[in-house]
């Protein structure tokens, strides 16, 4: 019975893997025919049934673009960069995309160490800083007992520094893997999806206007009450929108 299940699961995988890939190859084809909301839903389709990949997502970008629609194509140039953020051609189309937003957005000028920390934690994930965690770790209990057990001097010192290395690693792999861990918890960005939005003081309609955003422009969701959002800009502002005029990343 289980082997029969086992089967079925492999011809249902392998037929919506089939089904995906023409839906897909569909959706280039309606693209180089200059069909851009054709090959839009073709690709969308595949979207709904499950398939995720940087690939999906730049050819979405691609063919929003095409047709000026500025959100839609940065959002999912954005959702690329995601699953692919060392991708040139994604980093570029995202940029001539961005160029055709209304909001001319300048971020805060970053102190050095902010600059420092953002280059060492894009190193690697949370997952491997855990992982070079435990590595130091190990490091240290092997090299500091070749260091009790070694007989000649030369070896003994050069134990015992590479053991206060490891355990140098060893912390910096626990403090990074904290500290980026922390960082994707608070990381909840978003797309405005409205033409534009007025950011209020507090989550009412009633309340003041602090600044109007547009469309495509790329804000952090801090807090959420009802149907309102607090969301903060990279230049620093922060104010309140409606939750519908902007899309989760």
């Amino acid at each position: 019975m289980k082997k029969l299940l086992f089967i079925l699961l492999l011809l249902v995988s392998g037929l919506s893997w089939s089904q995906n890939n023409a839906l897909f190859n569909q959706g280039k084809e309606h693209y180089k025919n200059g069909k851009f909301q054709e090959a839009i839903n073709s690709w969308e389709k595949v979207l709904d049934n499950g398939q995720h990949s940087a690939d999906l997502y730049f050819n979405l970008g691609n063919a929003n673009y095409k047709l000026n629609k500025v959100a839609p194509s940065i959002y999912y140039y954005e959702k690329a960069l995601q699953l692919a953020p060392a991708d040139k051609d994604i980093k570029t189309n995202l940029k001539f995309a961005e160029n055709a937003r209304i909001d001319a957005i300048e971020p805060l000028p970053k102190t050095v160490f902010k600059k420092w920390y953002e280059q060492l934690a894009g190193v690697l994930t949370y997952d491997g800083w855990a992982i070079t965690s435990v590595i130091g770790a190990v490091l240290f209990v092997l090299l500091f007992l070749s260091y009790w057990f070694a007989a000649a001097e030369g070896k003994k010192r050069l134990f015992f520094i590479t053991s206060l290395v490891s355990v140098l690693v060893l912390f910096v792999g626990l403090i990074m893997a904290y500290q980026t861990y922390g960082d994707v918890l608070k990381d909840q960005p978003a797309i405005v999806f409205s033409e534009s939005t007025e950011a209020k003081s507090e989550p009412s309609m009633g309340s003041e206007s602090t600044f109007v955003l547009h469309e495509g422009t790329k804000v952090q969701i801090k807090a959420q009450e009802d149907s309102w959002v607090r969301v903060l800009v990279a230049n620093g502002k922060d104010g309140w929108i409606p939750a519908s005029d902007i899309k989760k990343l």
